[in-house]
């Protein structure tokens, strides 16, 4: 039972820490503060996808699933729970390298526009 529950954990862990590589550069445009959990997070995230590399806790994941009696699955995170609804034809390398390309786009546009918005308010007081 304490491994399915810690099974549940680390999925619902490893969901947040998604969204917030993806869009956790919104609550830094409030927090700014918040860039230095951000930015590492970012950087593993497409470390991830562009290297095809497997993120710790997937396996760890599926090491509790199977200690709880439950059955593993195969490939990674995004594969099993996102991709699988969205590609039913599975995570390709191209689509890991697309997903890459959209986490640091997406976040270097919010950092841009966090920047430039900085600036122009130093402007202002000078």
């Amino acid at each position: 039972m304490l491994n399915a529950w810690l099974a549940d954990a680390v999925l619902v862990f490893h969901g947040l820490f998604i969204v917030w590589a993806v869009a956790g550069g919104v609550a830094v445009l409030r927090w700014p503060a918040l860039a230095w959990g951000h930015l590492p997070a970012v950087g593993w995230a497409v470390w991830i996808e562009a290297s095809g590399g497997l993120c710790p806790l997937t396996p760890l994941e599926i090491t509790l699933r199977r200690a709880a009696g439950q059955a593993g699955w195969q490939g990674g995170f995004i594969e099993h729970y996102l991709s699988a609804a969205i590609y039913p034809a599975g995570l390709t390398r191209e689509l890991q390298w697309g997903l890459a390309a959209f986490v640091l786009v997406l976040n270097l546009g919010i950092y841009g526009w966090l920047l430039r918005r900085r600036q122009a308010r130093r402007r202002r007081m000078a």
